[in-house]
């Protein structure tokens, strides 16, 4: 009772504050309710225009006591969040993480099969953009596809690594092959010099024996 005399849609005192004369405001709370589309515990009436609201009996009045603020909608009651993000906050941090807090075991708060999905869809998307941006062609990427199904690279610190390396070891491997293509050509060209060398020395000495035979005849 004591909530309906001093409430939102009970009977409130009247405009000249006789606490004797109260005015029923039934009517107008189940309007204003339904205007505001809320329940009759979420309206709330100015005592001081009792007198005003008490001659609202349609919805077109009821309209125009909440344009001028007579009618109010309460907001709805939350639960807050605060100390929910406070205790997240520190289980970051690990606190409230020890013995007396676990329920479970370990692998069935932590499947290891969740965590290898986890990881392996990391290192198959990461493979995924790299051949996308040309970083790795088709073949390399099917064959660093298979070593991480086969369980190869323990993160995607171990993967970019493997990539890094073998790349290098690529490079070099080019390096050393175009050098000795070089070696080879030149070695090629030595030889080459090297008979035609020989050969016109032979043919010297072929010639000097021709014409000492001459002269002796």
């Amino acid at each position: 009772y004591q909530r309906r005399v001093h409430g939102d849609w009970g009977c409130c005192p009247s405009r000249n504050g006789d606490l004797d004369t109260m005015v029923s405001l039934k009517l107008q709370a189940r309007l204003a309710a339904n205007v505001l589309k809320c329940g009759r515990g979420r309206i709330w009436m100015d005592p001081n225009e009792s007198s005003d609201i008490k001659m609202a009996n349609s919805r077109a009045n009821v309209r125009k006591l909440v344009k001028d603020g007579f009618i109010i909608k309460k907001p709805s009651k939350i639960q807050s969040r605060s100390r929910w993000r406070k205790v997240q906050s520190q289980k970051a941090k690990g606190r409230h993480r020890g013995p007396g807090k676990r329920k479970g075991t370990k692998e069935a708060r932590c499947p290891t099969k969740e965590i290898w999905i986890k990881r392996l869809r990391i290192l198959r998307r990461l493979l995924k953009k790299y051949r996308a941006s040309k970083k790795i062609n088709r073949h390399t990427y099917r064959v660093l596809y298979l070593k991480c199904k086969g369980n190869g690279f323990k993160n995607k610190r171990f993967l970019l690594e493997y990539i890094h390396n073998s790349k290098l070891m690529r490079r070099k491997e080019r390096e050393l092959e175009s050098q000795l293509e070089a070696k080879r050509i030149a070695n090629e060209a030595k030889r080459e010099k090297l008979h035609a060398a020989d050969l016109k020395r032979r043919e010297k000495e072929k010639a000097g024996r021709k014409t000492g035979s001459t002269t002796k005849k």
